[in-house]
């Protein structure tokens, strides 16, 4: 009884254990689904009625992107909820599609009235047709492409108009016919009705625009029907090209539209075609010495500053054009980009996990045989034993036993003659390939040493001889450049992780593309790092000139960037005691280069990627590529504009004069960022202002609280409010009007300093109450030593 007992309970722990692993696939399966059937940002809603609302656009501001907010509510009560752009609501949503970059809208028809629009004694009459007219889509505009202009009525002549000053026409048509006469069709090329001009007219709009203006002319008195304020004399719309033709072939040619009205359906939702697209100013300039490129390598550098977030995405400049017709002028309403999955990915391309990857075995008519899914593709083969074409049904037939034994014999004479070929060539290419790569290496040490010698006459010092690392050296110390050690990419080339023989830790950088310009500034920096000696500046060990593009050596700085720490997830970040002694450190670093070197020094790129932090958070400044040296008798050089957009200074960006002032205002902006935690290349405010302007805006109007990371306002004091102040001076727009380096040195010298004594008087007021009452003498010779400290 015992051991049926036993097994019974062995077959209920068994069947439990079942169906909790049933249980947790399940729920596994319902997240995986979840994660690919994601289209908008994390907990913003993605429904109004049955229309899906994918990314960028969103129905809450915080949910889409600028220009793309629509509004979801209820037109009555008892109604299905009703999505359109803006408050007005003139324009009802119906499709957004991200594969093509349309909108499909339902929009209102214009009756013509006989008495108040028109006069039939052959007047004119203006205002405004049809349109996003109160600004509240910056990124849609109606697409020429797939819309068109159709009035009905008799003995009327409209003209579609642009808003600007001008008034240019991009469409007009007329109708004539006899009152009571019902709207002739044609037949078109391509088999469906088209409007005559008797009793109806269609023509296509030659500009994209986000509304228009119309202006409506009687061409005869007598073309009307009916006397005046009788009601409409006909209707005006924009709609989808070949709408209309079809709404004429089912309703027929006989019925008379130039006498009577078109029903409510038909004048409140007439559908038409807008076309998006994500403006350029969403779009993250390259960085210094980085190509302008409108695909997916300028496109998606940075998911946390650009819209195409998925890894499986590309980027694609687009325009918005008119009509096709040659004999039109052509016009372009906007210029972008628009994001689309890779071939085999499938979703949204503006979401970080928003491309999924096809299984295409599990589509019909892919692979009839053995079939493989890859990552944005598919294996299809033949089964062992059997040939064809496994991409279509009975597309493998069996191999018969002589044919397939002569295909294996000559596979197997054809497969070792080409491994004698390959392994004879492999060893002459590699000997050729040795003497080529030596003297190569040669070539390259003569002419970059040269160059950096030339750089370095007048320093006359002897950086070329007792600073040069062989590359084979180089190559040891990360394993032949192993993608292991890769530590990232900045503005100049990829860094690398090594370990030189004298078991110095180090990082090489090596740039990514090869250009004259990459060998000047790798050229550059040798010989500015090299005349440098601050602790808060990255130290160069040493360079390698055996390559087209030198190889530079510099210390390892195992912390990363301050961006890195200081834009986080987490709520919290970097202390504000850390980021105020950090600026003051990046401060000292550059009032050194300016004012404490035998000739000043301009580092033309201070941003937070470029400040490297070490294991004790101790600044150490670095990417010195786009340096420049100042003589010390002039107050700046005219040079070509380099730098980060966000940091750059606009006085330098519109002169091309470069002085001290254009670090000081790069650093003004760096203050800013250490004070809000916003990332200055990709911020826009409401009103669309940059990082900079938004927050001097704020502390003009005592709104300075608005804008800084809720940390610094928990963690400081009234040295907050001196570090704002100091940041909105450095950020002038006139670069006399800032200080110089050294004087926000010493202002922040002096901030640092009263928030260190702050902090170290509360530190002594803690441990006064610790003090026992027969030894308060100490606690007030303690008082008197910081009051005469003071």
């Amino acid at each position: 009884m015992s051991v049926l007992t036993t097994a019974s309970m062995a077959r209920q722990l068994v069947l439990a254990a079942a169906v909790a692993a049933l249980v947790s696939l399940s729920q596994l399966l319902l997240l995986a689904s979840a994660a690919a059937d994601q289209i908008g940002l994390p907990g913003c809603p993605t429904i109004c009625g049955n229309i899906s609302v994918p990314y960028p656009f969103g129905i809450t501001p915080e949910c889409s992107l600028p220009g793309f907010n629509l509004t979801c509510d209820d037109t009555s009560r008892g109604t299905p909820l009703r999505l359109s752009f803006g408050g007005n609501g003139t324009l009802r949503v119906t499709n957004i599609s991200l594969d093509d970059a349309t909108v499909r809208v339902y929009g209102p028809a214009i009756e013509i009235k006989l008495s108040s629009d028109i006069d039939a004694g052959g007047g004119s009459w203006g205002g405004q047709a049809w349109g996003l007219n109160d600004g509240s889509s910056a990124a849609c505009v109606l697409s020429p492409a797939h819309n068109e202009l159709v009035v009905t009525g008799c003995g009327i002549f409209a003209e579609l108009r642009t808003t600007d000053y001008d008034e240019v026409v991009i469409g007009s048509c007329g109708s004539v016919c006899s009152p009571g006469q019902p709207y002739i069709l044609q037949t078109s090329s391509r088999g469906c009705k088209k409007c005559s001009g008797i009793g109806c007219c269609q023509t296509a709009i030659t500009k994209a625009d986000t509304f228009y203006n119309v202006r409506l002319t009687a061409i005869s008195s007598g073309g009307f029907e009916g006397a005046p304020g009788e009601g409409p004399a006909g209707t005006l719309f924009i709609a989808e090209e070949g709408w209309f033709d079809s709404r004429s072939n089912h309703t027929g040619a006989a019925i008379n539209l130039t006498a009577a009205k078109f029903d409510e359906d038909m004048m409140t939702n007439v559908p038409a075609v807008l076309a998006w697209m994500i403006p350029h100013s969403m779009l993250q300039e390259p960085a210094a010495g980085e190509p302008r490129d409108g695909n997916a390598t300028t496109c998606t550098r940075d998911t946390g500053a650009t819209v195409c977030h998925s890894r499986y995405s590309s980027c694609t400049n687009t325009t918005i054009q008119t009509s096709s017709s040659s004999s039109e002028p052509t016009y372009v309403a906007k210029i972008g980009y628009i994001c689309k999955c890779w071939d085999g990915y499938k979703g949204n391309p503006y979401l970080i996990d928003g491309c999924q990857d096809i299984d295409e075995c599990a589509l019909p008519d892919k692979c009839y045989w053995s079939c493989k899914n890859l990552p944005g593709n598919y294996s299809c083969q033949c089964p062992e034993g059997t040939s064809g074409d496994p991409y279509r049904p009975n597309g493998c037939t069996k191999l018969h036993g002589s044919r397939a034994g002569l295909i294996i014999a000559l596979g197997i004479g054809i497969g070792t003659g080409l491994l004698i070929l390959v392994l004879g060539s492999a060893f002459l290419v590699h000997k050729v390939k040795a003497v080529k790569k030596k003297r190569q290496r040669q070539r390259f040490f003569k002419q970059n040493r040269g160059q950096l010698l030339q750089q370095l006459l007048c320093q006359k010092t002897d950086i070329a001889e007792r600073m040069i690392i062989t590359l084979e050296e180089l190559e040891k110390a990360t394993n032949n450049f192993d993608k292991a050690r890769d530590l990232g990419g900045g503005g100049h080339g990829t860094v690398y992780k090594g370990i030189l023989s004298s078991l110095h830790v180090v990082a090489i950088k090596r740039s990514n593309i090869v250009i004259q310009r990459e060998i000047d500034e790798f050229i550059n920096e040798v010989a500015i790092l090299s005349q440098v000696n601050h602790r808060n500046i990255v130290k160069l060990h040493g360079c390698c000139l055996e390559t087209q593009v030198p190889l530079l050596v510099y210390e390892f700085i195992s912390s990363g960037t301050l961006y890195n720490h200081l834009h986080v997830e987490a709520p919290i970040s970097l202390s504000w005691r850390d980021r105020l002694r950090i600026a003051v450190e990046i401060a000292r670093a550059l009032t050194y280069l300016h004012s404490f070197v035998s000739m000043p020094i301009i580092h033309r790129d201070i941003k937070s990627p470029n400040i490297l932090l070490d294991d004790n958070f101790i600044v150490k400044l670095a990417d010195f590529g786009a340096s420049r040296y100042i003589p010390v008798d002039q107050s700046g050089v005219d040079t070509v504009v380099q730098g980060t957009l966000g940091y750059l200074d606009p006085m330098y960006h519109s002169t091309g004069h470069l002085t001290e002032k254009s670090d000081v205002y790069s650093f003004g902006v760096l203050l800013i960022e250490l004070l809000t935690r916003k990332k200055p290349v990709s911020y826009r405010s409401a009103r669309g202002y940059s990082l900079t302007k938004h927050f001097v805006t704020l502390i003009s109007e005592g709104k300075l609280f608005d804008i800084l990371d809720p940390q610094v306002s928990k963690e400081g004091d009234g040295e907050v409010i001196d570090v704002a102040l100091l940041a909105a001076i450095c950020v002038k727009l006139n670069g006399e009007d800032r200080p110089t380096m050294r004087k926000v040195e010493m202002a922040l010298e002096s901030i640092h300093a009263s928030k260190e004594y702050a902090s170290m008087s509360a530190t002594d007021d803690e441990s006064e109450n610790w003090i026992q009452v027969n030894d308060a003498t100490v606690g007030e010779t303690r008082i008197e030593d910081a009051c005469w400290d003071e």
